[in-house]
């Protein structure tokens, strides 16, 4: 019997194809021509297009028949008559190219991404040692759960996250950090951007206004203001929070704050404060965001109880890998109070209904497994000792800056006088190819407020450090008195 060449209108799924290659075949080519002229026509119009760019690879011949259903004969002849028309360039048995661009578009593969900004040295806040990610406990992790998996681990999932991760990070917190988090009131995110979001949009119309700390990360002002609610700063002093300025504010239905260590000034929630907080939110009917980002890093006290623990019923909890592993791996968490936990998985499905499964079933095994901690430990050291080289290097150079915040987390504040001698200070550490944060120039006081320099040790490496401190105590030093 015949062969009969069935011509598809698109690539045909075949196992062995290769590449993928959309051709629009079923108009007929100039004045009538064959299926080799269609063919050879398509090819043009997608490289007039754009949708084949210059440099970018075809199917192989063999390939390219199986999938529009014709001889390969036909698509080396409508092949070679490229090349030899220069749309195409290629040998037998090599790879063909597009060699031509007639609509001027810009070649694909040279582009790059731009590179990010790169500092001689890295003393801003709030970024962990990058280059500490432990790639090889993760790789092996991955690998573990990645096997071990059920199929459904790869399906479509749970809004909540998977339970076996749900399960580990309930005992994870339980002992680490002292909460009262069992699975089911757990709900997996990408991190606290994501967390705060969900959390601000399950507030009624009649309680929608949320208090923040002042001062505070100017991108959660922005968080929530983006889901509608207004923000009202509460002030910062030695004890945290001044929570008595939230007495009578009957519209205030969520409170956000740092209790365990207040970013930026590194302060601590005072244990009567706690109290108040906890007592307030009982009898307004209003909830409490606690953002616990730094909490596995304490130098000289011992760790604080995370406020939930005080009332569950009232504090949501929320935490995230963020500081302790990396920022690219987007896991966070919340332990949501049973009445909230449905609008809460609520607008989590409406999000972006469920977590990347990868990474779940990678870090569940690396809880499970215990390399979480062992690592989180062996980054405290690291962070201690990062610590410890910064302030003696700041108190050599100069005696006369305090430093405030340094027994916990990845920064700490040196305070100043003026808005004027921290942007001389900033400069001279500019010049230097330093980077560096400030109170003013970070917008952290929404109303204006204090200066200081907010300096982390976390981002630059250890093996470089010592003579990072240097670099940046001199830069300070030239800025003294600079206005």
């Amino acid at each position: 019997m015949p062969r009969t060449n069935r011509v598809a209108k698109s690539w045909a799924n075949s196992p062995a194809s290769g590449l993928d290659l959309y051709l629009e075949l079923t108009r007929a080519g100039p004045a009538g021509g064959g299926l080799r002229t269609r063919i050879e026509e398509a090819l043009r119009e997608a490289i007039r297009s754009g949708r084949l760019g210059l440099g970018d690879r075809l199917p192989a011949s063999r390939a390219l028949a199986r999938d529009l259903g014709v001889s390969r004969g036909t698509v080396l002849q409508a092949y070679d008559q490229l090349i030899a028309e220069g749309w195409l360039e290629g040998r037998p048995g090599s790879a063909t190219l597009v060699c031509f661009d007639s609509a001027g578009h810009p070649p694909r593969h040279p582009m790059r991404e731009p590179p990010p900004l790169r500092w001689r040295f890295d003393f801003r806040p709030g970024r962990p040692d990058a280059s500490s990610f432990p790639r090889r406990a993760w790789l092996r992790a991955a690998r573990r759960a990645i096997a071990a998996a059920p199929n459904d681990a790869f399906s479509i999932g749970d809004p909540q996250g998977q339970l076996a991760l749900r399960v580990e990070l309930s005992g994870y917190l339980s002992r680490a950090r002292g909460l009262a988090s069992a699975p089911d009131r757990l709900v997996v995110t990408s991190g606290f951007i994501q967390g705060l979001g969900l959390v601000a949009r399950c507030l009624p119309t009649a309680r929608g206004t949320v208090a923040m700390e002042e001062p505070c990360l100017p991108l959660h002002r922005a968080v929530v203001r983006a889901t509608g609610h207004e923000v009202v700063p509460v002030a910062v002093d030695g004890d945290g929070m001044r929570v008595s300025q939230l007495r009578g504010r009957d519209d205030i239905g969520l409170v956000v704050l740092t209790p365990n260590r207040q970013h930026p000034t590194g302060t601590v929630l005072s244990p009567h404060r706690r109290a108040e907080l906890v007592q307030w939110a009982r009898g307004s009917g209003a909830l409490v965001l606690e953002d616990d980002y730094d909490g596995e890093f304490r130098y000289d006290r011992h760790p604080l109880g995370a406020l939930q623990t005080l009332d569950p019923g009232v504090v949501i909890y929320a935490g995230t890998v963020s500081k302790t592993l990396a920022p690219g791996v987007r896991l966070g968490w919340l332990v949501v109070p049973e009445g909230l936990l449905a609008a809460v998985l609520a607008q989590k499905a409406h999000a972006d209904w469920q977590s990347g499964a990868l990474d779940q079933l990678a870090f569940t095994e690396l809880l499970r497994s215990g390399a979480y901690d062992r690592h989180v430990r062996r980054m405290r050291l690291s962070y201690r000792r990062r610590r410890d080289l910064l302030i003696q290097a700041l108190a050599a150079a100069r005696p006369d800056l305090a430093v405030t915040g340094a027994d916990a987390g990845l920064d700490l504040l040196i305070p100043l006088p003026s808005p004027g001698l921290e942007a001389a200070a900033l400069a001279a550490a500019r010049a230097a190819g330093i980077g560096l944060d400030g109170l003013a120039a970070g917008s952290y006081y929404e109303r204006g407020g204090p200066a200081g320099l907010l300096v982390g040790y976390g981002a630059t490496l250890e093996a470089t450090f010592s003579r990072a401190t240097t670099a940046l105590a001199a830069a300070l030093a030239a800025s003294s008195g600079t206005e």
